[in-house]
């Protein structure tokens, strides 16, 4: 009898969807950073006894009965979960979790304010981190958090079954994280690889230093906005501007065909693997060349960032301490990931005691299953990465004309097929009307 897992996930480890595709139904929940922790849930989850099902996102409390009669647990991966902007969603998913059955197991969630941890920056959501925790906690043995600042955030709100245990994109390898400084010292020559957090306008002036100083440096974006910039172009409401963040076409570094953009995280770790050294303000972005075994350094912009950072030791700077004339050769330098690599088996162990702890098995221990996850990642094809639109093949952008094409002409068909819906439905409600109530009554016996 497999054990029925229900995971919080956009899509499942092995789909397949082209970059399009990816934009056009938001495959990435707005970060392709979000794949790196569900697939690697999904790794850790997925042993030979164990089914794990993505529910794409879908949270819905009229589904709580077919749950509750197809799954035997809820496993909910989070990411910056408890910030302002997502209060009506955390309500959606408590609204769900009021009304499951079966366990609810929360696998790391981290609350958004900045640095210094603001308490009174994140009491505009108590109430609703309060009701989801609640929830859960009627469900669960305790909540797993991303970092100790998290963790005292829902103390302040009385909870104290919380446990901390990090983020799963960084057990996507189990006890092992093999990082190390190739060489050195980095120079000009070097292949930096460069993350931005597109609100973060302090990374202006490192972004253009460092552009002119490293000549193969390669912008790596996350966002789903910056996905439908390479492939469409910029939108309408931003054609014809300029930013010294690399948010439209005309930026030096789109033009000289710099940027690069991945939609699965398997070909972007294996893409960082030629690169020399990581660096910027994305956390995943950090944790991916991590994996990839690339040296990589984070400058951590808001608490999200931060705990986690502590959490797993990656070198790290606080963003309002980084200066702007800092050097890519300087972090490289300063980095040191000792700590990061020889406490990983132990912060492993403890997310492999909170999998136990809440009746969960892990692939780790379960003979070749983390192997036959890496086999099939391996056997499958997916989606090249995505450049500037200048930058592209010819049959590449024939090919996305092509998908453009078809999208209109379904939208065609789909806007023809409702308008004879509803002037049939027109006709039927003028036919009632015209028809005496008495008559009705009789063709209706």
């Amino acid at each position: 009898m497999h054990q029925r897992i229900l995971m919080r996930a956009r899509q499942d480890p092995f789909e397949v969807n082209s970059p399009e595709e990816t934009f056009d139904r938001n495959l990435i929940g707005d970060n392709v950073g979000n794949l790196v922790f569900s697939h690697a849930a999904h790794k850790l989850l997925g042993t030979a006894t164990a089914k794990v099902t993505s529910n794409r996102f879908t949270i819905n409390a009229r589904a709580a009965d077919r749950i509750n009669e197809q799954y035997d647990v809820f496993v909910v991966p989070l990411a910056n979960a408890f910030r302002r902007s997502y209060a009506h969603r955390l309500d959606a998913m408590s609204a769900l979790i009021e009304r499951l059955k079966i366990p609810v197991v929360v696998l790391g969630v981290g609350a958004q304010t900045n640095v210094d941890g603001d308490r009174e920056y994140m009491r505009p959501i108590d109430e609703p981190v309060t009701r989801f925790c609640r929830a859960v906690l009627d469900r669960s043995h305790s909540i797993g958090v991303r970092g100790e600042i998290t963790a005292d955030y829902l103390r302040t709100l009385g909870f104290s079954d919380v446990d901390v245990i990090g983020c799963p994109s960084m057990f996507l390898h189990g006890d092992t994280l093999p990082v190390e400084k190739r060489k050195p010292a980095i120079g000009p020559d070097d292949r930096i690889a460069l993350t931005v957090s597109p609100y973060v306008k302090s990374m202006a002036k490192i972004i253009e230093a460092h552009h002119r100083l490293y000549p193969n440096l390669r912008y790596i974006p996350q966002d789903l906005k910056t996905l439908g910039t390479l492939l469409f172009g910029d939108a309408p409401e931003d054609r014809g501007k300029t930013s010294k963040i690399p948010i439209h076409t005309s930026h030096p570094l789109f033009t000289e065909d710099k940027v690069r953009m991945f939609v699965d995280p398997w070909t972007w770790i294996d893409y960082l693997t030629g690169f020399d050294f990581n660096f910027g303000t994305r956390i995943h972005g950090t944790i991916v060349s991590l994996l990839a075994g690339t040296p990589g350094y984070l400058f951590a912009h808001d608490s999200r960032t931060l705990e986690l950072a502590r959490y797993f030791e990656i070198p790290h700077r606080m963003m309002r301490d980084v200066p702007a004339d800092v050097d890519a050769a300087q972090l490289y330098a300063e980095a040191d990931y000792t700590g990061m690599v020889t406490g990983h088996k132990a912060r492993f162990e403890t997310m492999l005691a909170f999998l136990a702890k809440h009746d969960l098995g892990n692939s780790f221990a379960d003979g070749d299953s983390p192997a036959i996850f890496d086999a099939q990642v391996r056997a499958t094809t997916f989606p090249p990465v995505v450049r500037p639109a200048l930058a592209t093949a010819p049959e590449t952008l024939v090919q996305r004309i092509q998908w453009l094409r078809d999208r209109e002409a379904t939208f065609r068909e789909q806007a023809v097929s409702q308008s004879q819906s509803v002037r049939t439905e027109r006709i039927r409600t003028r036919i009632k009307k015209a028809v005496p109530a008495p008559v009705r009554r009789m063709l209706n016996r």
